[in-house]
């Protein structure tokens, strides 16, 4: 049995946007090609995107915003939000494939069929209950999160997020939810979108003290995460999670051209398989893989490469 399922079809690569915009439709297809090269598709198992309805949309959105962005679909120009997010045509479809694609590998794992699971174009983790954000139609994390409780009854969730941006659509929506673990190491947020992340924010009321955010300077590069990721493996290890996921963004590589960390491809593997040990020895090997951001496409190839490989240890 394959124990990874990974996500790849022409329906996921229709989540993005057009020329000069970073993140272009061409994503999945440069990660594709690398991941044949290194012959990885032999050790996992492909599964085509699928497409959430709206009411699994509706479990973390609000019902407002999600019919804001079914009428931006169907005309195709604007913005979600206050400029980085493009409207086009059918930008409700392709952001609906993303979330469905998420929620399937879910499935996949809580059925039994696969181990751990990877949409690379998941981890949508600036879009709020109520808007758009940095790129982010729909935050397929917080839609995960919801049916992972209402659907499997799972308590404890661990999510960790190594994308040079910080995941403020998942940490200030889970700020007071003591259930939800969140290790976040990104960017200063001096110096980069979306401006948050302190160390000093590390969770609101009962929560506090479930969450984990570690800001790296400009420039910083693996010796500075591996020492960060040191205390993420603690805090996560401490939380006894029953499901891991793993927004593993690719944008802190060098030579990003939104970012200014200096990372190579070898963090991704690194991460990724301590991550995949903390979830088999406490969650059954669940662990959710989700591509996020990352604009320099070798970079891409390369990182995402590196998390199944990590995974497959």
């Amino acid at each position: 049995m394959h124990r990874i399922a990974l996500f790849y079809g022409k329906e996921l690569a229709k989540y993005g946007f057009d020329a000069p915009h970073p993140l272009g439709r061409d994503r999945l297809d440069a990660f594709w090609k690398f991941f044949h090269e290194a012959d990885l598709d032999k050790f996992v198992r492909i599964e085509e995107p699928v497409m959430a309805d709206e009411e699994v949309i509706l479990a973390f959105h609000d019902k407002a915003y999600v019919e804001y962005v079914k009428k931006a679909s169907i005309l195709g120009y604007g913005f979600l939000d206050y400029g980085d997010t493009p409207a086009y045509r059918g930008v409700y479809e392709a952001a609906a494939y993303v979330v469905g694609s998420t929620l399937k590998g879910l499935e996949l794992i809580m059925k039994g069929e696969v181990d751990h699971a990877f949409n690379p174009i998941g981890g949508l983790h600036h879009a709020r209950r109520d808007r758009a954000g940095g790129f982010c139609v729909f935050n397929d994390i917080g839609i995960l999160i919801e049916c992972a409780r209402s659907i499997y009854n799972i308590e404890r969730i661990s999510y960790i997020d190594i994308d040079a941006h910080h995941g403020d659509g998942v940490y200030y929506e889970y700020a007071k939810d003591k259930s939800i673990t969140i290790a976040d190491i990104h960017e200063d947020g001096r110096y980069l979108y979306p401006g948050t992340g302190f160390t000093y924010e590390d969770g609101e009321e009962e929560a506090k003290g479930t969450k984990l955010n570690i800001p790296l300077m400009p420039y910083s590069g693996d010796k500075e995460f591996v020492d960060a990721f040191k205390r993420v493996e603690e805090f996560i290890d401490n939380a006894n999670p029953q499901l891991v996921i793993f927004q593993c963004g690719a944008d802190g590589l060098k030579s990003d051209p939104l970012t200014h960390l200096t990372y190579s491809e070898e963090i991704h593997r690194y991460a990724s398989s301590i991550l995949h040990k903390i979830a088999h020895k406490h969650a059954n090997g669940r662990i959710i893989a989700l591509g996020g951001g990352g604009y320099n496409r070798l970079n891409i190839a390369k990182a995402w490469s590196e998390v199944i490989k990590g995974m497959l240890e």
